[in-house]
């Protein structure tokens, strides 16, 4: 199993496509905030008014842009990654290799979850730091407890939208093909947006992580994050299974 972790380790590092989207995830926010800050900074009355509470020009707005933006692309960059981990053997080619090690497949699945939970883990720690740096650019002062609180939130929120995004993972093996995941990795998001706008709140799995960041943890029930927790954790399982059912005819 340890080899299996290094094998899939290599690869991702080695990937132009992880290197883009880190570079996005954290890049990206580093870009949209300041962006943000600035236009509001300068009395841009329409992007005030569609900000909302990020409209603050404090820790309490910045993270409320933060919280906002991380919601909608974490789950769309750690999904590419996560297409692209489970579906270069298949557009590769190399998947009919992976029949022949001395190791289970069910096995090199849990390999590359693990890989890719350990990447997007310290991803969202970069996204936090980049967000931390930001506030101190813009000379909001050291930040209090509540600051810290909320920065820890914004961590968690990332790391719930890298489980969020496992579904992909069964997706891409089940239809081995990386347009199909691809699409599953916006239709997540959608699903989300959706779901949230209905009205359906901390009961919809895909929705909770966001709206408990966003409503600084008063909106959403641990109970409720934890149905999120179960949903990633249903996929991961059902993703090392049909890697068990691979078959070399299809």
């Amino acid at each position: 199993m340890k080899a299996a972790i290094r094998v899939e380790a290599l690869k991702l590092s080695h990937s132009l496509v992880t290197v883009i989207a880190t570079l996005a995830l954290v890049g990206g926010m580093f870009a949209l905030l300041g962006g943000i800050t600035a236009g509001i900074a300068g009395g841009n009355e329409e992007l005030i008014a569609q900000a909302g509470p990020a409209a603050s020009l404090d820790w309490d707005g910045l993270l409320a842009g933060a919280a906002q933006i991380t919601a909608v692309t974490a789950v769309l960059g750690f999904g590419i990654v996560l297409a692209w981990i489970f579906g270069r053997e298949f557009t590769d080619g190399t998947i009919t290799g992976l029949f022949a090690l001395p190791i289970s497949r069910s096995r090199i699945a849990l390999a590359k979850l693990t890989v890719y939970a350990i990447w997007a883990t310290l991803v969202s720690i970069a996204l936090v730091l980049s967000v931390f740096i930001l506030g101190l650019l813009f000379g909001y002062g050291a930040p209090d407890n509540a600051t810290w609180a909320g920065l820890g939130r914004l961590w968690v929120l990332a790391v719930f939208s890298a489980g969020i995004a496992i579904p992909v993972a069964w997706i891409t093996t089940l239809t081995r093909s990386l347009l199909a995941a691809v699409g599953a990795t916006i239709a997540l998001v959608v699903v989300a947006q959706v779901g949230a706008l209905m009205g359906a709140g901390g009961w919809m799995p895909l929705a909770a992580p966001g709206l408990w960041a966003m409503s600084e943890g008063t909106a959403v029930t641990l109970v409720q994050l934890f149905l999120t927790v179960a949903v990633a954790l249903t996929f991961a399982v059902l993703a090392c299974l049909a890697w068990t059912r691979l078959q070399l005819d299809r």
